[in-house]
């Protein structure tokens, strides 16, 4: 048995993405890393808007990480299932972290 018998070819869910669409993800990770610096600097936004925008700006930056440069778009359904049960998991408790500290009051 050869290297080449055990990696069947047919697990693969689709084509790996090329070049110009890992550039393109990369541009909109830095639009979204931009507009999170913007956000930051202005100050009449509200602390609960404040906190919400820039935790969803970072989850849709996660998201995009872990589907096109960790290769989950093309893994097994259970590998995203994973990834999107933990960050659920992680928003939940930094909620509640903040809820407990009255952040969001």
């Amino acid at each position: 048995m050869t290297a080449t018998d055990t990696h069947n070819q047919t697990d693969h869910h689709g084509e790996h993405p090329t070049e110009r669409q890992y550039v393109a993800v990369a541009l909109v990770l830095g639009a979204i890393t931009a507009a999170e610096v913007g956000v930051y600097y202005i100050s009449s936004i509200p602390d609960a808007l404040f906190i919400g925008l820039l935790c969803a700006m970072a989850a849709t930056k996660f998201t995009l990480v872990a589907l096109w440069f960790m290769h989950l778009r093309f893994d097994s359904v259970i590998f995203r299932r994973l990834f999107v049960t933990g960050i659920v998991l992680a928003a939940f408790v930094y909620l509640i972290l903040l809820t407990t500290l009255h952040v969001l009051d």
